[in-house]
């Protein structure tokens, strides 16, 4: 996922969050990252083995800062789970080093036990 259709930013981020079990807004790809932070969670979720959709904030500036008012959290990545803001980065680590990422995300029927 890139671009935002003809639909507003807010209805495009509404859209991926609803239609994808697992949602990392981010800046670049997963297999080119454009910022540490996003790496990170790249490679946790890479990790785990979580299957996820990802945007590109950095391809539309009007979802860049869209998706920050949408959460109310000031930073990217952001990561969305069966429609839920979950984090960014620092949250993100926590959850993986204490294992709740992993239950959070067994429990929500996006990875086996």
């Amino acid at each position: 996922m890139t671009d935002a259709p003809a639909a507003t930013a807010r209805e495009f981020i509404e859209g991926a969050i609803s239609t994808h079990p697992v949602v990392l807004f981010m800046k670049g790809e997963p297999d080119a990252p454009k910022c540490g932070f996003s790496a990170v969670v790249v490679q946790i979720l890479d990790h785990l083995e979580v299957p996820f959709a990802s945007v590109d904030v950095l391809s539309n500036e009007e979802i860049r800062e869209d998706i920050k008012v949408f959460s109310d959290w000031p930073t990217i990545p952001q990561l969305y789970v069966k429609g839920e803001f979950v984090g960014g980065a620092d949250i993100i680590r926590e959850m993986f080093g204490s294992g709740e990422l992993k239950t959070l995300m067994a429990d929500k029927g996006v990875i086996g036990a």
